[in-house]
């Protein structure tokens, strides 16, 4: 059934998101996606002159060709893959989900042979294209977040829809105090962080990246991380569930990591030398997105949080050098419901309990 929403989200991510310009080739990655959806994102495309090219995923098929994963395999996979995007301009994947654990039982040395043999795709993509990522709505994901499937889809394209442009003096704001800092230093219940961010820009965003958006990211320098830090974000990697994360620092190196599955946690950092350290540090502030439910884009933009992340950093002005085939965004809230805490730069409070603090950046609360 043709749902008007999907017009208007489509329209949003051609003009906004990538802003796709007559004449550029652009592919969707369809992951369990309604064809509706997949047609309304055609038609954008057409509309401003693009020239719309497509694939359709299924998990299901996907796992199975993980389990049986070989090097020669998903070498002609890359080669076939890269061979596309390089053909590409802009880039939108649509990440639905019936299982959000479809992959859990893929072997760990498969899922590594995968993840490394994409990566260059992958890093194509983030570096060459105007891309986009975001999330379909799913009963599972309504389940996850304890709400009615149509009341999560309300949620999801108020969300998806939020006015962008309107956060933008305050993100602006907040990406030059970033790019002006040296030493963050983040307090809260079973945390205590510090680490440099000198000489690393900060890139703020607003539904260019993802949808929906709202964060402020950059990275620590590499070996300045000291201390500890525990996520109260629920999570989900390579398709197993962790909760109460703990990880302990020294030297920009995770030395301890604890959790629900400590086994599988230390398993995951284990896979290169890169994923014991961190990538990105970020401020998220959606509004709109309040409350967890194990889908990192809608975690990492909960209002009053910051993610701190394991492994590969983006390459680009937020660049702090490593590499790694992990990129693992994990959460903590501060807001008072969930424990409170603080982040201040160079020794200045900059947010308590989830709120910014200076003027100028009360927008983005």
């Amino acid at each position: 059934m043709h749902d008007p929403r999907h017009d208007k989200l489509a329209r949003q991510l051609i003009s906004h998101s990538v802003s796709l310009q007559a004449g550029e080739n652009i592919l969707f990655d369809l992951y369990d996606t309604p064809l509706e959806m997949g047609i309304a994102l055609i038609r954008a495309a057409r509309e401003a002159g693009g020239v719309p090219h497509v694939q359709v995923h299924d998990a299901r098929l996907t796992r199975e060709l993980q389990m049986g994963a070989t090097e020669a395999q998903y070498e002609d996979c890359s080669v076939v893959q890269m061979n596309l995007i390089e053909r590409m301009q802009a880039y939108i994947a649509i990440r639905g989900s019936h299982n959000i654990t479809e992959s859990s039982d893929v072997p760990t040395d498969r899922m590594k042979l995968v993840t490394s043999k994409m990566r260059p795709v992958m890093n194509h993509r983030v570096q060459k294209t105007k891309w986009c990522v975001l999330r379909w709505p799913s009963p599972s994901m309504a389940q996850l977040s304890n709400m009615s499937t149509e009341a999560f889809e309300e949620f999801y394209y108020r969300v998806c829809l939020l006015d962008y442009a309107a956060l933008a003096p305050g993100m602006k704001a907040l990406e030059t105090l970033m790019d002006e800092t040296k030493d963050v230093h983040i307090t809260g219940p079973g945390t205590d962080l510090r680490f440099c961010i000198a000489g690393i820009q900060s890139e703020a965003c607003g539904g260019e990246k993802n949808i929906p958006d709202g964060e402020c990211f950059t990275a620590p320098v590499k070996e300045s991380v000291e201390g500890v830090v525990s996520y109260n974000a629920p999570t989900i990697y390579q398709g197993i569930a962790f909760d109460s994360v703990r990880l302990e620092f020294s030297n920009g190196k995770i030395i301890k990591a604890t959790a629900n599955n400590t086994e599988a946690i230390n398993r995951i950092l284990d896979s290169d030398e890169g994923a014991r350290y961190v990538g990105e540090f970020a401020i998220g502030f959606n509004r709109e997105v309040l409350h967890p439910m194990r889908d990192i884009l809608f975690d990492e933009k909960i209002a009053g949080s910051f993610h701190f992340t394991p492994g590969q950093a983006y390459e680009g002005k937020t660049d702090n050098g490593n590499r790694s085939q992990i990129h693992w965004d994990l959460v903590c809230i501060q807001r008072p419901d969930y424990g409170g805490g603080e982040i201040s730069f160079d020794g200045k409070l900059i947010r308590k309990d989830g709120k910014f603090v200076l003027p100028e950046l009360e927008s983005l609360n």
